[in-house]
């Protein structure tokens, strides 16, 4: 729902004409302009039950021990009601509402009062005042790429106050863990909701806007492209990129300080997961402004999906790894450990190198090498709707020879080893794979739904060539 990067396999500029003189139609910039009863219907389940799904599974972790299906017995067996499991649950404390309010004014000021100072001295890193991809209306935005800064300062902070000034406790988010999820959803509906609102009176961009008429569509998959309020705070980067990224590994800190509070030691999985998922986070802000140019930059409008996503769904379902280690410790043996963190290497190796091969690809138009030779590909034509043609360059070697989405793969392996890391006792830590598998398969059809639409008959012949889309001589 929230935050996984994903790089288009071409720019897009706005929306297109169809391809080739073979048929005409009209590409989706982002979001659809008219919502069938299947688009309306999953929204309306969306908006109705992923909120509960987020509550379900940190309800079951607090008063069933991360069992998914205890709280199903209970309720059906009518060993419980409904109301015994909410009495239960604790309440939005002030406690919570000042530590969540300090921690997202924390990150406004570091997002938009300080100008990046990493990119002077870390060799590679690119940060800074950066361009964005073209929007639908001919705008190029201009954002301030500090999020590595952003995370730097935040952690260092966190380590100078566990070990020296001891102002908090570095169990303080898991011991406000719930009431921070009601800090947290106030947050991504009040924003979303405000999102709405800006998009019909007071737009960044009204030429950027899309009205389907239906309001939950629009309240979900939002209305402006590039929502913003001054020069700098920029909606979709900053829910996007923070607060939510840069907690995750704060969440898993926490995770691994309860549980050293709770059995005198952190296991080796916390390790893993603590190691894996932060090599994840450090790459996101590493390449953050290579994540200007992915689809939810490029092509998502800023609503609910986004907004209330990046403020709950990513932070409270994309740390469960560590939150099941706090209730059940696992200590792996040496090859199982080692195992899954090759797993997690290896993944991360696949999905860094792919992403790399394309950028090189595409920054010298095909002028470079891959895997030692010069790299072949099929050159795609297309119509923009003011007739102009244009021409684009589909790579076929390296790992995009392997499969289209081979990037895509990579991540799956890394999704993969956190969830191994926690054992086969219960099921709840596998809902990562599971939701990832599906996004990406998701993402994977909706992405070639665009291109086939955008390059027609030069689609099909890219395809022929690479006729995988994540696993090779399979899928």
């Amino acid at each position: 729902m929230a935050a996984h990067q994903e790089k288009k396999p071409s720019g897009e500029r706005s929306r297109k004409s169809a391809q080739n003189g073979s048929r005409t139609s009209q590409v989706q910039w982002g979001r659809a302009w008219e919502v069938d009863w299947f688009s309306l219907a999953s929204i309306i389940f969306l908006l109705m039950f992923a909120p509960l799904i987020v509550y379900y599974f940190i309800m079951s972790c607090d008063q069933y021990q991360c069992s998914l299906v205890d709280p199903l017995v209970d309720l059906l067996t009518g060993n419980k009601h409904l109301s015994d499991i909410w009495n239960k649950t604790p309440a939005l404390t002030y406690r919570a509402a000042g530590i969540y309010t300090l921690w997202v004014a924390f990150q406004v000021v570091l997002y938009v009062f300080i100008p990046d100072f990493c990119h002077k001295f870390l060799p590679g890193y690119v940060g800074g005042v950066q361009e964005g991809a073209v929007t639908p209306a001919g705008v190029v935005n201009k954002y301030e790429i500090n999020g590595l800064q952003a995370w730097i300062i935040t952690h260092v902070l966190w380590f100078a106050n566990a070990y020296y000034f001891h102002f908090f406790s570095p169990t303080i988010i898991f011991d406000n863990w719930i009431p921070l999820l009601w800090c947290a959803n106030i947050l991504g509906y009040t924003v979303s909701t405000f999102a709405m609102i800006k998009g019909y009176f007071f737009p960044t961009n009204a030429t950027d806007c899309k009205f389907t008429g239906n309001f939950f569509y629009d309240y979900m998959m939002g209305i402006e492209f590039n929502p913003r309020i001054g020069k700098w705070f920029d909606f979709k980067l900053f829910f996007n990129g923070r607060p939510g990224i840069v907690a995750w590994t704060l969440i898993n800190l926490s995770y691994a300080a309860k549980q050293q509070e709770l059995y005198g030691q952190v296991t080796n999985s916390m390790i893993l997961v603590n190691v894996l998922q932060g090599i994840y986070v450090l790459d996101f802000f590493w390449n953050e402004a290579w994540y200007l140019k992915t689809i939810d930059i490029c092509h998502d409008h800023f609503g609910w999906y986004l907004g209330w996503g990046d403020c709950v769904w990513l932070p409270y379902l994309y740390t469960l790894q560590g939150l099941y280690l706090v209730y059940h410790p696992v200590q792996l043996g040496t090859a199982n450990a080692v195992g899954i963190l090759m797993l997690g290497l290896i993944g991360y190796y696949i999905f860094r190198v792919t992403n790399h091969q394309k950028d090189l690809f595409r920054r010298t138009n095909g002028n470079c090498k891959i895997w030692g030779k010069k790299p072949e590909y099929i050159e795609c034509s297309y119509m923009s709707v003011d007739g102009t043609k244009h021409y684009s360059k589909l790579m076929t070697s390296g790992f995009w020879g392997w499969a289209r989405h081979f990037n895509y793969t990579g991540d799956l392996m890394g999704s993969l080893a956190y969830c191994l890391a926690c054992g086969f006792d219960h099921i709840l830590p596998y809902f990562y794979i599971v939701y990832m598998t599906i996004l990406l398969t998701h993402r994977c059809i909706r992405d070639e739904h665009r291109c086939f639409s955008k390059y027609g008959k030069d689609w099909k012949r890219y395809t022929a060539a690479v006729p995988y889309r994540l696993l090779p001589g399979i899928f």
